[in-house]
């Protein structure tokens, strides 16, 4: 937190658990910050980054209806690559994590421990039927 209590980007906030551990997530959010620093000067508002966001799913949308859909894909879409697409989506979804101060890292840990003990059983036994 900054002096006025507002969250400081690329220092996600922790919990009463304490700091998440440094993984995966917790680098690429670090990356994204050091590049905002040093090449992007600074981050666009969120409310910005959220129409950024919207457009770059967009994008990686038309991929997937032209490629793998129902849709015909254009000349024109051939060349695009799905995987730079979705690094785009990754790229504004980091944007927005580290400037309203949330740690991917911790909220995934929590996300995937929820989703496990929610669906451990879900789908067991769905094929004896």
């Amino acid at each position: 937190m900054d002096a006025q209590g507002l969250p400081v980007p690329g220092q996600p906030t922790s919990d009463a658990a304490g700091p998440s551990p440094v993984g995966p997530l917790s680098e690429l959010s670090a990356e994204v910050d050091a590049w905002i620093r040093q090449v992007g000067v600074r981050y666009f508002s969120p409310l910005t980054n959220m129409a950024i966001l919207s457009e770059e799913v967009g994008e990686v949308a038309r991929i997937m209806a032209r490629r793998y859909g129902e849709q015909s894909e254009k000349e024109s879409d051939r060349d695009r690559d799905l995987g730079e697409e979705l690094s785009d989506v990754l790229f504004v979804v980091f944007c927005l994590a580290n400037q309203t101060g949330t740690d991917l890292q911790q909220a995934w840990k929590e996300r995937m421990r929820a989703k496990t003990a929610r669906d451990r059983d879900r789908f067991t036994g769905l094929d004896q039927g």
